[in-house]
């Protein structure tokens, strides 16, 4: 080899060193996201139902057959309206009976006040007349017996006609007193005619029953019962939704279960109206978890007046407001190194040219992202690369907030709730 072909090699050999030493010495390019400051909301989307706070159920209190059923399933009710007409030819019958057996007890009961008591008192008062011309001639008689005019079977028969008049001024005098008000016949009378009007009531109690009528204003929503069906005590015949205040009725999960409480606003959308949102209002959280589902009953009340689309036992879309921080100073969850625990988190950020590990304080959360209250500013650069070590020479290489942060939805599991929760724009 030429001295020229040797210098031109060692000359090439120097420059392949020095570049390799200078791509070893150069920074990393590192994928990074500097926070992004504004509101941060959390929400929490499920599915609900419509619920009257009165729903009854319409059933026949006698074994009987349908005459006629009036309404249909959606119809809209009135308080006191017939719904169902029982057959009624029976219980008719017996009220006719009962009203004719009244009539007779209180007809009874006013002869004994009236012309009973008449014809009592004037048998009373012919007794003691009797009573008054009987003791009179056994006076006349006696002092002459004593003078020997009459005989003593004339005294004894004046005496016994004075006892007989007497016996029949105390009979007339019971029978005055038992047509009395406190008499035993007039409170005999009384009694019957009081059990002949119970029985009329029994009657009309029974022909009652045959027709089903509305408890208040409403809607039917399930109607069970067709004419000439026999029904039976205790079977629903009709459900109806009485009017009043409407709420929504959701089970979620009780993952979610802390993130609710009540007062929480929300936004109610049903899937056919779906131009229409609706504002509600977290109502109630139910006391007991069902371990079934494992689900809790949450109940939304509607902020105003319901829209006129809403039906009874539709579903619906409801999403949740359960957090929001203002101003937050918020980051993509792809940037931790490990788990949150408990209110701190580890990053990677990038200072003075190298990879720096750094722990913050975290606030509010939600699927996507979090926000930061401590131990980072708004011109940080927070490092992406799960490879990167604390330590190392790094080059920042800016990524857009939402390809850091990703589309991210979670499944509310048994409850059928999806939480999608994001960073307010």
């Amino acid at each position: 080899m030429t001295t020229g072909r040797r210098v031109l090699v060692a000359g090439v050999l120097v420059l392949l060193l020095v570049g390799a030493v200078w791509l070893a010495a150069r920074p990393a390019p590192v994928d990074a996201v500097q926070p992004r400051q504004g509101p941060l909301v959390r929400s929490l989307q499920f599915s609900a139902r419509v619920e009257s706070l009165t729903r009854v159920e319409l059933g026949s209190t006698v074994t009987a057959r349908v005459a006629r059923v009036a309404v249909d399933e959606g119809a809209r009710v009135r308080a006191g309206q017939v719904l169902v007409q029982l057959e009624s030819d029976e219980a008719q019958a017996a009220l006719a009976q009962a009203q004719a057996a009244e009539q007779q007890a209180r007809a009874r009961l006013a002869g004994l006040r009236g012309t009973g008591r008449q014809a009592a008192q004037a048998a009373l008062a012919q007794a003691d007349a009797s009573v008054r011309a009987a003791r009179a001639q056994f006076e006349r008689v006696e002092p002459l017996v004593a003078q020997g005019f009459y005989s003593p079977a004339q005294r004894d028969e004046a005496r016994r006609a004075l006892d007989v008049a007497l016996a029949q001024q105390a009979a007339a005098q019971a029978q005055w007193q038992a047509q009395g008000d406190a008499g035993a016949d007039t409170a005999q009378a009384q009694a019957q005619w009081d059990a002949a009007r119970a029985a009329t009531q029994a009657a009309q109690a029974r022909l009652a029953q045959t027709a089903l009528r509305a408890s208040g204003d409403g809607r039917v929503i399930l109607r069970s019962v067709e004419p000439g069906q026999i029904v039976q005590p205790g079977k629903a015949l009709l459900t109806l939704a009485l009017d009043g205040p409407t709420q929504l009725v959701a089970p979620v999960d009780e993952r979610f279960l802390q993130q609710l409480q009540p007062g929480q606003p929300a936004t109610v959308l049903a899937d056919a109206f779906a131009g229409q949102p609706f504002a509600a209002r977290v109502q109630s959280l139910a006391p007991g978890v069902d371990a079934q589902r494992g689900a809790i009953e949450v109940k939304l009340a509607l902020e105003q007046a319901p829209p006129d689309f809403l039906r009874e036992d539709m579903t619906l879309s409801v999403e949740v407001e359960t957090g929001r921080s203002a101003r937050a100073l918020a980051l993509p969850l792809s940037v931790l190194r490990a788990p949150i625990e408990g209110d701190t988190a580890q990053l990677l950020v990038a200072s003075d040219g190298r990879a720096e590990l750094r722990r913050v304080r975290v606030g509010l959360r939600t699927l996507d992202a979090f926000e930061v209250r401590e131990g980072l500013s708004a011109e940080d650069w927070v490092l992406r690369s799960a490879t990167a070590q604390p330590g190392q020479r790094v080059r920042p290489r800016p990524v857009p907030w939402e390809q850091a942060a990703g589309v991210r939805t979670g499944e509310g599991g048994a409850a059928g709730a999806a939480l999608a929760q994001g960073m307010g724009r």
